[in-house]
């Protein structure tokens, strides 16, 4: 089970997004872990990942209390992995966000072969983690599906809110900050860029795909469903 199980999207939406978790286990292997986990965002720095982060701090965007608003819409939108890498400083879930399968493998393959005694997880379509397990020569050890929505679903956003807010697994991309990025990117009012750093500043869990993101508000200039 993981806190993005729940993205939004059919199989093949998530071409470009792969999350690669690490985590202990309270009581088993924690002991010694919190370097293990550093050294697992540091190991997948060199291989180009979209977002880095952890479930206490958020990711490679990150909210600023000594901000004002104004200044909201000037900040430089780069963003800091080695922030990430260095703001770990408790035992929790630390993630890799990747934009391209390949990257995903390549990773897993190096982690693999660290051998670090943590538990990995592999967030995408099922032929995606399956791929990058076959790739690293593991086999697959569980899958976890998600059911969707029931209930009065015709009371649900619109699917471009729906994969844009989905993306941060704990909930925290509003469905009306998605649809207003959406209706400003639309109107010119925003490039697709400025407005995916925009939502990813209120990601907690630092697993929210950029580049997915980019590529749903380019196409939500050409579709409306």
């Amino acid at each position: 089970m993981t806190n993005t199980l729940h993205r939004f999207g059919s199989a093949e939406s998530f071409r470009d997004d792969f999350i690669v978790f690490a985590i202990a286990s309270r009581g088993k292997n924690e002991e010694e872990a919190l370097p293990k986990l550093r050294r697992f965002l540091e190991m997948a720095i060199p291989f180009g990942p979209v977002n880095l982060g952890d479930a206490r701090h958020g990711g490679a965007l990150r909210p600023c209390k000594e901000l004002n608003p104004s200044a909201h819409w000037n900040r430089d939108m780069t963003p800091d992995f080695q922030e990430v890498v260095k703001g770990l400083d408790h035992i929790t879930t630390v993630a890799a966000v990747f934009d391209s399968r390949v990257k995903a493998e390549e990773f897993v393959k190096k982690v693999k072969e660290a051998d670090m005694g943590l538990s990995i997880n592999i967030s995408t379509s099922v032929d995606g983690a399956e791929q990058c397990c076959h790739a690293a020569g593991i086999n697959r050890h569980s899958v976890g599906y998600s059911l969707g929505f029931e209930g009065k679903t015709e009371r649900l956003p619109n699917s471009q809110v729906l994969t844009l807010m989905t993306m941060c697994g704990h909930g925290m991309v509003a469905s009306s900050l998605a649809k207003k990025m959406i209706d400003w990117v639309k109107e010119g009012r925003r490039t697709p860029e400025e407005a995916v750093t925009y939502m990813s500043r209120f990601c907690s869990c630092g697993v929210f795909n950029p580049a997915r993101a980019i590529r749903v508000l380019e196409d939500s200039r050409h579709h409306t469903k």
